[in-house]
């Protein structure tokens, strides 16, 4: 799942890279953006229904981990709501790249530390639920 969303932004950041004309520029990001912070948003919101109660339930030892990774949902979530407003209002290419700079940076840090505090986790947890409804849509 975070590969994928990792090719998401990573096209999303090659629409405002390709230097074209503002108005393509947005119409663009706002195709590809619509796809990736759909696919992070249900991802974290998933994660935090379903997969990370079942988690600290097994491991109780990793509720701070939970918390500190939930804390980063929240903060994605509003850098997220962030780059909508400024391409809806047809912010400058270099305006929109900073947004979509900061989304990665947090993204990145989020998901390396979460990989790294889970990922062993993730691999023995017994789920009473689907894969998609505890990572979101795959």
């Amino acid at each position: 799942m975070h590969g994928r969303l990792r090719q998401a932004l990573a096209v999303a950041q090659e629409a405002v890279n390709a230097g074209v004309a503002a108005a393509e520029v947005t119409r663009d990001l706002l195709l590809y953006c619509h796809g990736f912070c759909v696919a992070l948003e249900r991802h974290h919101r998933s994660e935090d229904r379903s997969l990370f109660p079942a988690i600290e339930a097994a491991h109780p030892r990793l509720a701070p981990v939970l918390r500190a990774l939930q804390q980063d949902h929240s903060m994605i979530d509003h850098l997220i709501r962030g780059l909508i407003v400024a391409a809806d209002r047809d912010a400058p290419a270099r305006e929109l790249r900073t947004h979509l700079d900061g989304i990665a940076a947090l993204m990145e840090n989020h998901f390396a530390y979460e990989e790294r505090q889970l990922l062993t986790i993730l691999e023995t947890i017994e789920l009473d639920t689907t894969i998609e409804s505890a990572l979101g849509p795959l």
